[in-house]
């Protein structure tokens, strides 16, 4: 299935080709683990993850709920508890972030690198003018006066597209629409000119056009300002319109990555056909039953010996409960995770 059919059977806006070429990996991250010591208990979050992000390139992150993403992208800037245990390397523009000081990584949250929330309503401060929060956080990077901070919020809230921007610079955050805070919040993540943007399922909770009217406005200000974007969600049709490459992510691993046309050209690994299968058909009927991935996610604490997924698979076999397959690539570009994959037909 083309990335075109997959973008239009989601419902994104005009699915196309993400265009500009690498320049080399801003962010290189390398056998990542994530462990939790829950009292006795041991859940391995993130399990020897590994991928890169090239200048003004986007990755995406794909994988059902509890399958490390959001961990794994919190673990770069250090926004994890004291419980966490994070081993591995997180290297960003060839300084390793694993191990940092706390103050160290200060400097680089919002200043090099900055993220986006799924639910702007619990991000802003409810008591302040969306104004105040933007200004406040370009002060915080820059050493600048009151009112140069006011211009460039108001600049910041313009470049967002946010309608009649000054006018708005004294609202409240419930007096605007879910998109615009959902805008105010890329404002507040653009003050200090990241070279990096995380956006943790940053369109999940908006209606489907003003989801194209974000995405858009992120690859826009991608190719102005030449961010390199890590896109976190469930969603496969998003990745397909807007990411260079994806990662599908399972019980805090890697099980099949590629550049986004080679992977939806030829799904390889059972885990992203079914994720695939369970996108909503606009030519189906109303009410057509949501094919949906049979079982449940594995325990972290207590994963299976072998195969992760062999559980829910219906190609699994007694080496897939026994043996672990490694993630290694078996194409040019195209890394999977599986002791029986898809063949040449079967994942398009």
């Amino acid at each position: 299935m083309s990335a075109e059919g997959v973008a239009a059977s989601a419902g994104a806006v005009g699915a196309r080709e993400p265009t500009g070429e690498p320049s080399g990996a801003l962010l290189a991250v390398r056998d990542l683990r994530v462990d939790f010591h829950l009292g006795r208990r041991l859940v391995r979050a993130v399990d020897g993850l590994g991928y890169e992000v090239a200048r003004a390139r986007t990755v995406a992150l794909i994988g059902e709920s509890g399958s490390g993403k959001t961990v794994s992208s919190r673990a770069i800037i250090g926004l994890l508890p004291p419980s966490a245990r994070v081993s591995g390397s997180i290297r960003f523009e060839g300084r390793e972030l694993v191990g940092l000081e706390e103050r160290q990584l200060r400097r680089l949250r919002g200043r090099a690198i900055a993220m986006i929330f799924q639910d702007p309503s619990r991000s802003l401060n409810p008591t302040m003018r969306v104004g105040a929060q933007i200004v406040e956080a370009i002060r915080l990077h820059r050493d600048i006066s009151a009112q140069a901070a006011h211009e460039r919020a108001v600049e910041l809230m313009e470049l967002v597209r946010l309608p009649a921007a000054r006018a708005r610079f004294r609202a409240y955050p419930h007096q605007l629409s879910g998109g615009m805070r959902q805008r105010v919040m890329i404002a507040i993540a653009l003050a200090a000119d990241p070279q990096l943007l995380i956006a943790d399922e940053a369109t999940t909770a908006l209606d489907v056009t003003t989801q194209a009217q974000i995405m858009e406005l992120l690859l826009e200000l991608q190719q102005r300002l030449g961010m390199a974007i890590i896109l976190i969600s469930h969603d496969l049709g998003l990745a397909a319109s807007y990411a260079h490459e994806v990662v599908v992510m399972y019980a805090g691993r890697a099980v099949e990555r590629a550049p986004t046309d080679k992977l939806f050209a030829e799904v390889r690994m059972p885990y992203t056909r079914a994720l695939l299968d369970a996108i909503p058909r606009l030519e189906n009927p109303c009410h057509t039953p949501l094919p949906a991935v049979p079982g449940q996610p594995p325990d972290l604490a207590a994963q299976p010996r072998g195969c992760p997924f062999a559980p829910r698979c219906p190609r699994a076999s007694e080496r897939c409960r026994r043996e672990a397959p490694p993630f290694v690539e078996h194409e040019r570009a195209h890394l999977w995770a599986c002791w029986h994959p898809l063949g040449v037909g079967e994942g398009r």
